[in-house]
């Protein structure tokens, strides 16, 4: 006989909350939005999540447990449900269209804490005037040619649940280079699956385009949004993207 799990039957009336918060976690494990390996995030993330206790959240994930559809580890818990392992795609790199600084150009990234552009904050929920974490980086060749610059704003989801990010807060004074290149590993490692999307527009009257990145976690809740901006007339943008080779 087939074994069956709490999201193998419809939650009803008289059903525990623990069990109902199971099957829903569950969904969401099957689902993909919690990827296999995954760390899920942590107990009071999915009390707020399902808008339960903790209690409640830790009575449906022991339940999950026993069943052997999560584990947990020095890493946390994370789901066991068969599946791809997650990769990080090489083209994920921050800030979008970042590159290295080389003999004859000059990259330079600052942070400030202060409100954002106007579709910056729309974007990611905050109150007009109201102040995040905004990085700005700048690349060029020493003449000049090849200039890109980019301008990425973080939301309150990010900075309250990505210890490294909020830590910029108080040094955040325009002044001090701040290198943030492992941002999205920062993410990942907070518990947040990342999903971005890039759209690419050329700016009217110029020879620039503009590539804005949205980016949002399992939960829909906005992460960051960044708006670079490139001479096309110098440079030009390679998306490369890593996936899982098949099984042999």
């Amino acid at each position: 006989m087939a074994r069956t799990t709490p999201h193998d039957h419809p939650p009803t009336r008289g059903e525990p909350l623990y069990r109902r918060i199971a099957t829903e976690l569950l969904g969401e494990l099957r689902d993909g939005t919690i990827p296999p390996g995954e760390r899920l995030p942590g107990e009071r993330r999915l009390a707020g999540h399902f808008g339960v206790s903790r209690e409640t959240v830790r009575q449906a994930l022991e339940l999950l447990r026993r069943d052997g559809l999560v584990a947990t580890d020095r890493r946390g818990s994370h789901a066991t449900l068969p599946g791809a392992p997650v990769e990080t795609p090489a083209s994920l790199a921050f800030p979008v269209g970042a590159r290295a600084a080389t003999p004859g150009t000059v990259a330079r990234a600052t942070v400030t804490w202060e409100p954002p552009p106007p579709d910056h904050a729309e974007a990611l929920g905050l109150t007009p005037g109201r102040p995040t974490l905004v990085h700005r980086y700048r690349y060029a060749t020493a003449d000049g040619r090849g200039l890109r610059t980019a301008v990425t704003s973080f939301s309150a989801v990010a900075l309250a649940e990505v210890e490294e990010l909020g830590r910029y807060r108080d040094r955040a004074d325009g002044t001090a280079a701040a290198q943030l290149r492992r941002a999205y590993d920062w993410m990942r490692r907070a518990g947040l699956t990342l999903h971005h999307r890039d759209a690419i527009t050329r700016l009217a009257s110029t020879p620039s385009v503009r590539v804005t990145r949205r980016v949002h976690d399992q939960y829909a809740r906005p992460l960051e949004i960044t708006d670079l901006v490139v001479d096309a007339r110098q440079d030009a943008l390679i998306y490369e993207f890593t996936l899982p080779g098949r099984a042999g």
